[in-house]
């Protein structure tokens, strides 16, 4: 067996899983879980309708570039979506089946394993996949530390040179999980003068993209270099997905665009691996991606939600509505002395809801846990269900603070 697989952690689920398991929650309650990232909102009727009037094509290979129509719908919505110049479907866009595994893939391309001293730099808390794409493609995780002085965002500058020279590929999360914060161009500039100081890869993971709270869209990796005058996106692979921005999460549907020369070797790995989307998943994600009516309507109903729950939750809770995505971060020790994992616990015995321990999304690195005394809330279900979950966290809380 590949004995790179004995470094993989077990996912923060199983590890909740582990931690409930001896523990009968109150049955005066129904469940809620805000636990888990999957959205609830229904998947609109005309996707569905797509994808089953396309199960006729079932007969065919797909072709792991995915078809000409869906590269061109998906580059006509990213220069839509980020005020690009005319891309080349043909060598910058490329379909993937959902951004997890093409975020997996990425680093077995990229990463060169005659070096033993490579790294992966990615944010702490972060995605686990970032963590075992590293360790799979013989690399070593970097972690750096989100700061809540800089919303959330590690200080890059304080990275030693030692480091970068190791650091062969970077994963960024913006909007990020679970701390639903944005990098400015500013950290981006930042970004672009270390990769082309140092020569790593950028993977930009935007899944979050199309969940945001201000009038302003989050800003986006080719955005970004498009106006710092980055031609052609050098070392810069940005990963979107339909899960979140169209409420389809079992379509698995995705892409990634950028950096045509990494592209080129990233499709060429993917061909070998057999990673090809079914054509009927290809039709129903052409007209999904050709479409911002439903976009809009999940967002303003994303707005509503959040606006109703984070003042109910902020005055037992040090938490305040994210820049974008569906993730409440909040530190559950404002009223009451509690770490995130007996936080979690107790309020599933006592009142059935599911919250995610922040400790579980991070790893100790430079001497701390950036998500210890944090939960994560996914604000996924609807905007009834959210709130009376937030009403229970209440209670909950201020029954804490009283003993």
């Amino acid at each position: 067996m590949n004995p790179l697989l004995d470094k993989l952690q077990p996912y923060p689920f199983e590890k909740l899983r582990k931690l409930f398991a001896d523990v009968t929650p109150n049955p005066a309650y129904r469940p809620i879980s805000l636990g888990i990232g999957e959205p609830k909102h229904p998947t609109p009727a005309f996707i569905r309708d797509a994808l089953a009037d396309s199960l006729d094509g079932l007969a065919a290979y797909p072709a792991t570039a995915g078809s000409e129509a869906l590269r061109a719908t998906i580059g006509a919505w990213l220069e839509r979506r980020y005020g690009l110049p005319k891309l080349d479907i043909a060598t910058q866009v490329l379909p993937v089946t959902g951004s997890r595994e093409a975020l997996f893939a990425l680093a077995q391309t990229v990463i060169d394993p005659r070096r033993g001293d490579a790294l992966v730099a990615c944010p702490n808390p972060f995605y686990q996949i970032y963590e075992g794409a590293a360790y799979l493609a013989g690399a070593e995780p970097y972690f750096l530390n989100s700061n809540p002085a800089r919303n959330f965002a590690p200080d890059y500058q304080s990275v030693p040179p030692q480091v970068w020279e190791r650091v062969q590929l970077l994963f960024l999360c913006s909007p990020g999980n679970p701390t639903g914060a944005v990098l400015t161009l500013e950290d981006w500039k930042a970004l672009f003068e270390l990769s082309d100081r140092y020569g790593f890869v950028i993977a930009s993971d935007e899944c979050y993209s199309e969940i945001y709270f201000k009038d302003e869209p989050p800003l986006g990796g080719m955005e970004a270099a498009h106006k710092l005058g980055r031609t052609g996106y050098p070392r810069l692979i940005s990963f979107s997905s339909l899960s979140k921005r169209s409420n389809v999460p079992g379509m698995r549907s995705g892409f990634v665009a950028g950096d045509a020369d990494i592209l080129k070797k990233f499709l060429l790995y993917r061909t070998y691996h057999g990673s090809a989307m079914g054509p009927a998943i290809q039709s129903a994600s052409v007209v999904a991606w050709g479409d911002e009516t439903h976009v809009q309507e999940n967002r303003t109903q994303y707005i509503r939600k959040f606006r109703q729950v984070t003042p109910l939750l902020a005055e037992v809770l040090d938490v305040a509505l994210p820049d974008a995505g569906f993730y409440l971060w909040a530190r559950v020790d404002k009223l009451a002395s509690i770490s995130d994992v007996d936080f979690a616990k107790r309020l599933y015995a006592e009142y059935n809801v599911t919250v995610l321990p922040g400790s579980y999304l991070a790893r100790e690195a430079h001497g701390i846990n950036p998500g210890q005394n944090r939960i994560r809330m996914a604000l996924v279900a609807e905007t009834a269900e959210c709130l009376e979950a937030a009403q229970r966290i209440v209670e909950f809380t201020r029954k804490l603070a009283a003993h």
